[in-house]
């Protein structure tokens, strides 16, 4: 069971990143998408029943978006370069199991981070949140970066363990064990329904 502190749904957002079919296919065949899916949908529907926010960021880019990409950028100027992940395309879409609803945030953003290149921190500063769990795809590049940007805001964060994946396992798990608790606690996505039950 783990240590970390009970969770105040009004004051709480999960953060859903980069669950989009585009992204999520590049995850190693040996990767369990279905369950992965599985265990956001889960922490989605007991955040939304315990009265928390439920917020998403997805990478999307427009052709001003890719014409501002410089080339020698290594993560996205191949992206730019392929014109791939337009913002109207369905592959850049939130996966449908996991569906934005009514009072949810979405945001698009154009680099790893969610808070970089968006409005999600006003937002969520505007609504009251104080504390983010942050889920999705890839432990290295999109939650990674989002981790360290709200640490520096001082959110206070916990990391879906079971709800966070990456195309190198090697990567994540050195991630997850090593680097990520200095700045999170790191729960499940049964610990995380016990910390918004308050147990």
């Amino acid at each position: 069971m783990t240590t970390a502190p009970v969770l105040d749904p009004a004051h709480t957002a999960l953060l859903v990143m980069d669950c989009q079919p585009a992204i999520l296919a590049a995850l190693p065949e040996g990767a369990d998408r279905e369950a992965l899916l599985d265990r956001v949908g889960e922490a989605i529907a007991d955040v939304r029943a315990k009265g928390g926010t439920v917020a998403y960021a997805r990478v999307g880019f427009t052709e001003a978006d890719w014409d501002a990409i410089p080339a020698d950028n290594r993560s996205f100027g191949p992206l730019a370069r392929h014109r791939v992940m337009h913002h109207e395309d369905p592959a850049a879409a939130v996966h449908e199991r996991l569906a934005p609803r009514d009072g949810d945030l979405v945001v698009r953003k154009v680099r790893h981070g969610g808070m970089c290149t968006t409005d999600l921190d006003q937002q969520l500063r505007e609504r009251g949140i104080t504390t983010l769990v942050v889920s999705g795809v890839s432990t290295s590049g999109a939650v990674l970066s989002t981790v360290i940007d709200a640490a520096d805001r001082d959110y206070r964060l916990y990391v879906l363990s079971d709800g966070v994946a990456d195309p190198d396992a090697e990567v994540h798990d050195v991630l997850l064990h090593r680097v990520l608790p200095s700045r999170a606690h790191i729960v499940d996505t049964a610990e995380l329904h016990d910390l918004l039950r308050g147990d």
